[in-house]
């Protein structure tokens, strides 16, 4: 078993996390770091938790032998600092995306866990969910031909109050839904973006969007010629879906990001559509049994901190190109690694889960 300290026990850890590390069969939470202790120590009372800190006495708990790895499960503002400190007491880091707030940031993250000689996996849930992978299967398997098209909604109402909601926390659509998106564009078309143009709404009528947008749609340009659209939203109704045509047919993912239901593939080639339905899993059980197996078997995770920073990267030339009016361009280095079969884990969803 591969122990976890689970930092952060907000609305993500409690929905998702801490269930899911039960359904993974390799890893298992042994610490909480919170803020809040009284809720806190409910959680670890639910699951079994021996310990439980507050953010102060985060140092001394990495002083203990028996934690293998830490979860960071933030606002982004705090993701490099925790993460850095985790590292280079030489603890391997699976942290919530984006991965930091400024490429500095990520750049460090990624730096201490090197010197550390730690693994640093961004918390890309999606790379371990067999119909998310099965999309990249069809397109190498020449199934629509050669992609040229990517178009994109990931939308949803976010309540008042979120801290996805404050521009501090580097919060918005963008970062939380947008990089969805990005990073299943950047697979689809095995490369990396060269160019970002965007456009952005934010209501004078609606309080939720003081600090960050309400919308953003962008569109990236690819060295082959392949075009991604996309629209992220925190005030429309919610929407996850995503379409690729190709030379010869098209694909479409549907739901295609959300963790809460299966996800389903349409393909149309030559006037015939074929469905395919994929097992529901729990994302996350999936995502800490793979990091932990890369753990156990010191074997770098596909997803790691360049990973992180690569999408971090486009998000950061998309803001720029916000803010001017202008297109971006994009300079990142190639990446080896996609998301494949082997990364796959069907581990089982629960419904036993404590929300506070």
């Amino acid at each position: 078993m591969i122990n976890y300290a689970v930092v952060g026990a907000g609305w993500i850890s409690q929905q998702a996390f801490l269930p899911g590390v039960v359904q993974s069969g390799n890893s298992r939470v042994v610490a909480i770091v919170s803020g809040d202790l009284d809720k806190a120590a409910r959680l670890a009372e639910f699951y079994h938790i021996a310990t439980v800190v507050d953010y102060a006495s985060f140092d001394t708990l990495l002083l203990r032998p028996d934690i293998d790895a830490v979860y960071i499960a933030l606002p982004n503002d705090m993701h490099a600092d925790f993460s850095i400190r985790a590292a280079k007491a030489g603890k391997h880091v699976l942290v919530e995306k984006p991965l930091a707030t400024t490429e500095a940031e990520a750049l460090a993250m990624i730096s201490a866990a090197q010197g550390a000689g730690v693994y640093l996996m961004t918390a890309y849930r999606l790379h371990n969910e067999p119909g998310t992978v099965a999309v990249l299967d069809q397109i190498r398997a020449n199934a629509i031909g050669r992609p040229l098209i990517f178009q994109s909604t990931f939308s949803l109402q976010t309540a008042v109050g979120n801290h996805r909601l404050k521009a501090s926390a580097w919060g918005g659509p963008l970062q939380d839904l947008g990089v969805y998106c990005i990073n299943a564009a950047r697979h689809i078309f095995a490369e990396e973006p060269i160019e970002a143009i965007a456009m952005s709404h934010r209501p004078d009528d609606d309080e939720r969007f003081g600090e960050v947008e309400a919308s953003v749609a962008a569109t990236l340009r690819f060295p082959s010629g392949g075009m991604a659209q996309f629209v992220a939203s925190f005030g429309a109704a919610a929407v996850d879906s995503y379409q690729v045509v190709g030379t010869l047919g098209s694909l479409a993912l549907d739901p295609g990001y959300r963790f809460d239901t299966a996800t389903r593939i349409s393909v149309r080639r030559d006037g015939a559509t074929t469905e395919s339905t994929f097992p529901q899993i729990d994302h996350f059980g999936a995502q800490v049994a793979y990091f932990s197996d890369c753990i156990a078997r010191g074997t770098p995770p596909e997803a790691d901190g360049e990973e992180g920073l690569a999408d971090m990267l486009v998000m950061l030339a998309i803001e720029a190109a916000l803010r001017t009016g202008q297109s971006q361009k994009i300079v990142t280095l190639p990446r080896a690694r996609h998301p494949t079969a082997d990364m796959v884990r069907f581990s089982a969803p629960t419904e036993d889960r404590l929300l506070l």
